[in-house]
């Protein structure tokens, strides 16, 4: 129960105000373990090296769903014209690339796993966006919005298919070994959109059912983004498994902040509207957790989304409207519980690295990107 974790109402001192980082990880802790690792660069070196095999894959594609893919990565706008899009935050390619290195092999081993999983992800992000009506995504107007749903549907099976592809075509024992993750981990994901879009029909959802969906739709494909590459380079299955176990809880830390974020995010940096998840009833971990508690807001706040699922009137709300439900999920403690939450998960992923042996720049480069994971705005 919620109650069991944190009294109801009380507060942690990392939660912010709308619009501001969540730092869910104390301050001068995050500060000294960056001064050795640069994140951005981190990042950048997935994003490079996988960035041309990406683009090398997506042309496969017949026309014109070449092109509808080029858009959604951000390579062409909705004209066909190449602009600097933003492609994400490229923390799968990153964790992939370098999870490779654990084993002692070069990052370049770990490319075919990071495109792998970057083409299932946004495969997810296609059919995710039409699923949920969303019209932005990365501050522009989603491929469904742009393209129309039929296109949306089959780029995203496309790119689901070419992921396998892209492993396969290796040829070897490490590659069916890697794809064998990568599927098993799709189907997750699957279950877990299965899952969400479920509970939005539904008055109550407990916090376990809330931690599994979102175990299934983001931890499982994170969980094989951290281990694909060592698995490439050849790492047995408890190197492989500790990983995952990383990669899982590094996820639901992750949806945690997505979860604050959806509701309290500034659109500016989210690139989506103001209370996206309260519009769209999602029964996110900061909904979820504040009815579970004790209390005339989480009283309140239910009665009002038991309404809300009965309102013909609900796409025509005011911003106030909204602001007010998020009120109450914060009175009733929805939005601490959820940065506690997403604090404990960055705890169990780090410390879910102690099982493996690796080189301590390696460790630190993981344990760097769990803190930028859960202290970011977008």
């Amino acid at each position: 129960m919620l109650g069991e974790r944190r009294a109801a109402g009380s507060r942690t001192p990392g939660t912010a105000t709308r619009g501001e980082t969540v730092p869910t990880v104390p301050p001068a802790e995050t500060a000294a373990r960056r001064t050795a690792v640069d994140v951005t660069a981190l990042l950048e070196r997935g994003r490079t090296l996988a960035t041309p095999v990406l683009r090398t894959a997506v042309d496969r594609l017949a026309p014109p769903m070449d092109t509808v893919a080029a858009y959604h990565f951000g390579w062409i706008d909705a004209q066909g014209n190449p602009t600097a899009g933003d492609g994400g935050k490229a923390v799968r390619p990153a964790l992939a690339v370098l999870s490779a290195e654990v084993t002692g092999a070069a990052p370049e081993t770990g490319i075919p796993g990071a495109v792998a999983v970057e083409l299932v992800h946004n495969f997810s992000l296609l059919h995710d966006d039409l699923m949920d009506g969303d019209e932005q995504r990365r501050h522009r107007d989603t491929v469904w919005k742009v393209h129309g749903p039929a296109q949306a549907i089959l780029v995203g099976d496309a790119l689901f298919a070419l992921a396998n592809e892209v492993l396969l075509e290796l040829g070897t024992v490490e590659a069916g070994r890697a794809a064998r993750r990568l599927t098993t981990a799709t189907r997750a994901l699957i279950d877990g959109q299965a899952q969400d879009i479920s509970y939005e029909h539904r008055d109550r959802v407990s916090v376990e059912e809330c931690l599994e969906m979102e175990g299934n739709k983001t931890g499982a494909l994170l969980a094989c983004a951290s281990s694909i590459g060592a698995v490439l380079g050849g790492a047995d299955d408890a190197t492989a498994d500790a990983l995952e176990k990383y990669g899982y809880h590094l996820g639901l830390a992750f949806q945690a902040v997505d979860d604050l974020l959806g509701i309290w995010g500034d659109p500016e940096a989210t690139g989506k509207q103001t209370w996206s998840d309260l519009r769209q009833r999602k029964k996110s971990l900061p909904v979820v957790a504040a009815l579970a508690a004790d209390g005339p807001a989480a009283t309140r706040l239910g009665d009002l989304l038991a309404a809300d699922a009965k309102s013909s009137d609900f796409e025509n709300f005011s911003e106030e409207e909204f602001a007010a439900r998020a009120r109450l999920i914060e009175e009733a403690g929805g939005r601490d519980w959820t940065a506690e939450e997403a604090r404990r998960q960055h705890t169990i992923a780090i410390e879910a690295l102690d099982a493996v042996d690796m080189p301590e720049q390696v460790r630190a480069q993981f344990t760097a990107l769990a803190d930028f994971v859960v202290v970011r705005k977008r």
